[in-house]
């Protein structure tokens, strides 16, 4: 058994789902690893990891208008605004989701379904710079 670890860097253009299947295969095809398992792990808690279908735009959509229905930029129902407005909404997004994923490895790919990309689920509304921490355990 082998492992590998890489940072990977994704610049968000701010609010939205930012698909980072094709970064994180990139990668992944470098390391060689036949079969194994990937974690990816979001250092931040205003943004998250999420594994969704990745052909039809308006899955995404849909998504981010339920969470700005469930989590909605308030002042009167937060007290912790330190960053603006959409501060603890990102938050809350953050703990209904998740901030690390586990994905199978099998014969150099990730076990991925057809219709399934990996996002990283940017919760504020202004552009950062978010990172995935990858670790690959196989052989």
């Amino acid at each position: 058994m082998r492992q590998a670890t890489h940072i990977l860097r994704i610049a968000t253009p701010g609010r939205g789902l930012i698909e980072i299947s094709r970064d994180v295969t990139r990668w992944l095809r470098a390391e060689a690893v036949d079969t194994g398992l990937l974690t990816l792990f979001c250092r931040h808690t205003s943004a998250s990891l999420l594994i969704q279908e990745n052909a039809a735009p308006e899955v995404r959509d849909d998504i981010e208008a339920y969470f700005a229905a469930i989590a909605p930029e308030d002042p009167t129902r937060y007290a912790h605004d330190d960053e603006g407005p959409d501060d603890m909404p990102a938050h809350l997004r953050t703990a209904l989701t998740q901030v690390q994923i586990a994905v199978p490895v099998i014969d150099g790919r990730m076990a991925l379904g057809t219709w399934q990309g990996i996002y990283l689920f940017e919760h504020r509304a202004r552009p950062h710079r978010r990172e995935i921490a990858l670790h690959l355990i196989g052989a």
